[in-house]
């Protein structure tokens, strides 16, 4: 902007002459700080408005930093040396003493929209009235009696002393805070404590004496923390009441009221704002914005000194620099002769600008001026009155003198909320209805029992953007549901609005109507059915394992026992009668002791027992053993073959968090996010740094889309949201969502109103008795559960039982036709072995054997006694029978030989 300056302080002397065609020239200097474009705009339109062909003003322009107080003196210094005849320039605390040192030195006047300065300074004009008189005016008229005053110590300290002054005289209690000195970097967090440290004494009467930026930080804030809103009252103490943007805290019921020096109601101020709607901003930067009372000063500034030099030129008063453009610095210093002649000529000067009745008195300050007295309603800034040093405050427009809001039996309430199934749902045919009737829902119900016990009229309206309410962390405003109270456009939020902190502070909550906490949802996972071997699952791996070491164990134990113990062996005597001739025998071999433990375990018995009481001890307990083990397997099998199980891939937060595979997210802008954003708990504090670098985004836009996206994600997303909307969700079409583990946090839902709001106490004691009634269980019940459409408790999302199936006991013929099979097998490996051995002892070929045995296992050989004979049955036996002493019998030996 410097460079654009200073080349246009260079082309206009050319640009002008052109114009004028050599008329007398004004060299007119101006000290412009970075930033102020539509000051140099109004200041370069007044060069041409008031420009003629008497003369012509001559501007010099350079751009700094006016804090700076050495670029201060070298440009004024550079400006002298030019030979300027004025300065016009903007300075603050810092850099006006400065100047009005080197004015009164060298009889330079010097023309400012800034700040008006402490003492007298004979050539300085101030183009801005003082705005002592209007402010103590006002603190009369509305009668206050305590206050705050915030204050811009770089504004200088006059008007905070007449304050003081007059508190003194009229028993005022003042807090004066100086809000000049915050750093940029701090300011905002300075505000907000500021504000509450009054609100913890009560102060809710604020007067802001600062630039329109300033205020501007400091209402955002008020905003931000909820102090906007009824009972509260603040005094804007500049002359630029419409320069700011008050629709943010225009609905929100406090009462805002300040000044406005520039009538836009004027005739000459109508045509010169007609003029600068029409202006390019490329051309005339800050001309897309309507003219701000600081470019109005600098407007009628130009003004000012065209008509000054003016009248110096029809006096024909010289006016020259010749010989008098020295070293401002020089030692001693060389005041300007006709120095004195043009700041007479300036102080002369009357007019009617866009600032009113310009006029100053001997000491270069405006006087017979007047301002507008404003306050801002629901409707807007409205002007209630003027004040001028003769009538001071005239008010001529009686009325509230708070933004209030008109009593709920004389108005529609106005309830905001949200579509959010099942709280709030238009109806299938909601085209033929209107206004209430197109909506039903948990809080459309809700909202018409709170208005039958509070006894008002209300109107059901959508919240536009969709969302329940969070801030935006740059432009610090306020969205959704609670934005709409905030700002005054709802009386009241019927919705799913959970209760925070942050919330809290801006809007009031009535008693929580619902409880809740954060729960996670993710795709219902197929239903694994039973495996081939699911007949195992009652028992886990490691009991069958025990289970079989136990068999081999007992077996093994039973076998050494029955050895060690003598009543387990018996003799047996040869049936040839032969003396001497037996044999001890043992039926508990460690195959026939394995056979036994087997049997038991299969509860089949066996056809041998023990007979020692050592033996019977091992079977006794083997027995006991078997018995509790069989009992816990079966009482668990039919569970197990019958229920088809669900395995989830994850049941808490914890599994969550520790894995990549599946994505999470939560609604944005929402207390969910919120939370999220705001704990310290280590869990929470890693899923949010997941969320917040998630790409693509995990957030949605609103829960439908939420909803969709678990269910089209293969399972790959979970979704973070209130248990109550999670479970509504199960028991809805195509039931395929689920709710894992329990809830993150423990909350509640509330109803909303604005600050202050008259309505609070009704719908508290509304919301109270309806829980003690038990209509809000009868309501939640009545959209949950009762319009579910999954069945019972869920439906399909529980487990149920069926009939068994053939994948069901698949494993069990499995195992009956592998058993089959080894016994085949085991059958062939013994045939084969019994013919080979047979082979060898009756020194046949195994060919022959084969056969031999394989005529035998077909067709069988029945002897005379009806005994199968077999080639391997020993002779004696069978050529030797036992005969029974007396009978008279022969055998036939012929077949057996």
């Amino acid at each position: 902007m410097q460079k654009t300056m200073n080349l246009t302080g260079l082309l206009l002397p050319v640009l002008w002459g052109m114009s004028f065609g050599g008329s007398p020239s004004v060299q007119i200097g101006g000290l412009f700080p970075r930033g102020a474009d539509q000051e140099y705009s109004a200041f370069r339109i007044g060069m041409v408005r008031f420009g003629t062909a008497e003369f012509r003003l001559t501007p010099h322009i350079d751009n700094l930093e006016v804090a700076n107080s050495f670029a201060i003196t070298n440009c004024f210094c550079s400006q002298f040396s030019r030979g300027v005849y004025a300065i016009f320039g903007f300075y603050d605390k810092k850099s006006v003493n400065t100047i009005t040192s080197f004015c009164e030195t060298l009889h330079v006047s010097f023309i400012t929209p800034s700040f008006p300065a402490d003492g007298l300074n004979q050539f300085v004009l101030q183009m801005r009235p003082d705005i002592k008189g209007p402010l103590i005016s006002l603190v009369e008229y509305y009668k206050w009696e305590t206050f705050a005053y915030l204050y811009d110590g770089d504004r200088g300290l006059s008007t905070l002393q007449a304050v003081l002054d007059t508190a003194a005289e009229r028993k005022w209690q003042v807090t004066a805070i100086n809000v000049g000195n915050l750093k940029d970097e701090r300011k905002d967090e300075a505000y907000r404590s500021l504000f509450q440290d009054l609100e913890n004494k009560k102060e809710k009467r604020v007067i802001l004496d600062c630039e329109q930026d300033k205020v501007k930080d400091i209402m955002e804030q008020v905003i931000t923390i909820g102090r906007h809103v009824k009972g509260y009252h603040y005094i804007i103490a500049n002359f630029g009441f419409l320069d700011g943007d008050l629709s943010k805290i225009q609905y929100g019921g406090a009462n805002v009221s300040g000044f406005q020096i520039v009538d836009f109601d004027d005739p000459v101020v109508a045509k010169f704002d007609q003029h600068w709607e029409t202006l390019e901003e490329k051309e005339y930067p800050g001309a897309d914005s309507r003219i701000r009372y600081t470019s109005a000063l600098t407007y009628d500034a130009v003004q000012v000194m065209t008509e000054a030099f003016k009248f110096l030129h029809k006096q024909r008063i010289d006016i020259t620099r010749r010989g008098n453009n020295g070293d401002c610095l020089a030692n001693p210093a060389v005041p300007w002769s006709q120095g004195v002649e043009i700041e007479r000529a300036l102080k002369q000067v009357r007019v009617d600008g866009l600032t009113g009745n310009i006029q100053f008195d001997q000491y270069g300050k405006r006087v017979n001026y007047s301002v507008n007295v404003m306050e801002l309603k629901n409707s807007g800034p409205v002007k209630i009155g003027y004040w001028n040093e003769v009538d001071k405050m005239a008010v001529t427009k009686i009325g509230p003198s708070s933004n209030d809001t008109m009593g709920i039996e004389n108005k529609t309430v106005v309830v905001t909320t949200i579509l959010e199934a099942p709280y709030v749902m238009l109806k299938k045919n909601s085209e033929l209805f209107v206004d209430n009737d197109r909506y039903e829902g948990y809080c459309v119900d809700l909202a018409a029992e709170i208005a039958k016990h509070c006894g008002f009229k209300y109107q059901l309206r959508i919240v536009g953007d969709g969302k329940y309410g969070a801030r935006d962390a740059e432009t610090k405003i306020w969205n959704g549901m609670v934005g709409e109270l905030v700002y005054g456009k709802a009386d009241i939020a019927v919705a799913p609005l959970t209760i925070t902190l942050v919330r809290e502070e801006v809007i009031d909550f009535s008693k929580p109507f619902m409880s809740l906490g954060i729960s996670i949802m993710i795709k219902k996972p197929q239903k694994s059915k039973p495996g081939v071997f699911s007949f195992l699952d009652p028992l886990a791996y490691e009991i069958w394992m025990c289970i079989v070491f136990a068999y081999i164990g007992v077996s093994v134990v039973l076998f050494l026992v029955s050895r060690f113990s003598p009543y387990e062996w018996h003799i047996e005597e040869l049936e040839d009668g032969q003396l001497g001739q037996s044999e001890s025998t043992n039926e508990f071999g460690i195959f026939n002791s394995l056979w036994f433990s087997l049997g038991a375990f299969m509860q089949q018995g066996c056809d041998i027992s023990p007979r020692s009481l050592s033996g019977r001890i091992v079977g006794g307990v083997w027995w006991f053993f078997t018995l509790i083990i069989i009992s816990s397997y079966t009482a668990n099998l039919a569970a197990f073959l019958t229920v088809e199980r669900m395995v989830s891939p994850i049941e808490s937060a914890e599994d969550l968090a520790k894995q990549t595979e599946i994505a999470y997210g939560t609604l944005d802008a929402g207390s969910t996010k919120e939370f999220f954003r705001r704990s310290k708990i280590a869990l929470f504090d890693k899923m949010w740094q997941y969320m917040k670098s998630a790409e693509p985004s995990v957030f949605v836009k609103n829960t439908v889309e939420g909803v969709l996206r678990v269910r089209k994600s293969k399972g790959k997303y979970a979704y973070l949201l209130e248990s109550t909307m999670n479970e509504y969700i199960e028991q809805r079409k195509p039931c395929d969502t689920m709710k894992v583990g329990g809830n993150l946090d423990s909350k509640g839902y509330g109803i909303a109103t604005p600050k202050g709001s008259a309505l609070r106490n009704a719908v508290n004691l509304a919301v109270l008795k309806l829980n003690e009634q038990g209509l809000l269980d009868k309501l939640k019940n009545k959209w949950w559960y009762d319009k579910g459409e999954c069945g019972s408790g869920g439906g399909e999302s529980k487990e149920k039982t069926s009939a068994l199936s053939l994948s069901n006991v698949a494993g069990v013929f499995y195992i009956l036709v592998g058993g089959l099979g080894l016994a085949m097998l085991v059958a062939l490996v013994e045939f084969c072995y019994k013919s080979r051995a047979e082979a060898k002892r009756l020194k046949m070929t195994f060919t022959d054997a084969m056969r031999s045995k394989a005529r035998l296992s077909i067709t069988g050989s029945m002897g005379e006694n009806g005994r199968v004979l077999t080639p391997d049955f020993p002779k004696a036996v069978h050529g030797v029978p036992y005969i029974r002493p007396g009978m008279g019998m022969t055998l036939s030996m012929s077949d057996l030989s």
